[in-house]
């Protein structure tokens, strides 16, 4: 597998350097219908690189990203890349850092090499099932918080407050970053407590970095408890809980009364 993560890395931070050197020349972007979530130029630049750069060292795994029109072939293989090739689309066409490149390698479901770079933050997640986490090559853990009150949360402040909760939130610091997997991969090394996301998450969100979490000791799943399956049928999930192990199941608790929806394509 170490063959498979030198050559992630090499091909995220390449896609790394196309996006920032993209965005510097100027961007065209348009919005994807039903969701009008935006989409650059950049975008499908990266993602026609890393395709080109990675299928044909891989030519028995399959594909599936965000960027590609989904080929059902891929649930014929028993590897398959799952890539974002920028995730966070809405900071990187306003100029600011908080996107990544997230790639994954994903067997029989689960995945088994995952990286997220920051070009722009000079920031590499690694993990390699079984071997730990990483950030720039230093092996990262998730923080020691066991309590929601005062807990530093990423996600989305006025969420936290709705009144629909059956559980109010208590007093906490909220953040929030456009790349999710990004999100994820602060609290597998400790700068934050939780990240909660309950809309619905796309495979190629999530693949990368919830191994990441995973690897570095933290707790990631969906808003029902439940561990990730990638390479599904669907490539829709059950939005995303990540959390520092003590407080993973306090937060849970929180979501157990409410009726999820099943996510939207």
């Amino acid at each position: 597998m170490s063959g498979d993560l030198d050559l992630l890395v090499e091909a995220a931070r390449e896609a790394g350097e196309i996006a920032l050197k993209r965005r510097a020349a100027g961007l065209t972007v348009t919005y994807k219908p039903g969701d009008a979530t935006p989409v650059s130029d950049a975008d499908l630049a990266v993602d026609a690189f890393l395709a080109e750069r990675l299928l044909p060292a891989r030519p028995g795994y399959g594909w599936l990203s965000e960027e590609t029109t989904d080929d059902p072939v891929r649930l014929e293989c028993s590897r398959i890349f799952l890539v974002d090739p920028i995730d966070g689309t809405r900071a990187y066409v306003k100029g600011r850092p908080w996107f990544c490149v997230s790639i994954a390698v994903v067997e029989d479901g689960r995945p088994i090499v995952g990286v997220v770079h920051a070009p722009e933050l000079g920031e590499t997640f690694t993990a390699e099932l079984g071997g730990g986490a990483y950030r720039n090559g230093a092996p990262i853990a998730p923080s020691l918080a066991d309590a929601v009150e005062g807990a530093r949360m990423l996600g989305d402040a006025p969420m936290f407050s709705h009144p629909a909760w059956p559980i109010p939130w208590p007093a906490m610091t909220i953040e929030t970053r456009n790349s999710i997997a990004y999100r994820l991969c602060l609290v597998a090394d400790g700068r934050f407590d939780a990240a909660l996301a309950p809309a619905g998450k796309s495979d190629w969100d999530l693949a990368a970095a919830d191994l990441i979490v995973n690897e570095a000791g933290g707790f990631v799943s969906d808003v029902r408890g439940r561990p990730f399956r990638f390479n599904g049928p669907s490539a829709r999930q059950h939005g995303v809980v990540c959390a520092a192990p003590g407080l993973a199941p306090l937060i849970l608790e929180r979501l157990k009364p409410i009726e999820w929806p099943a996510p939207t394509a």
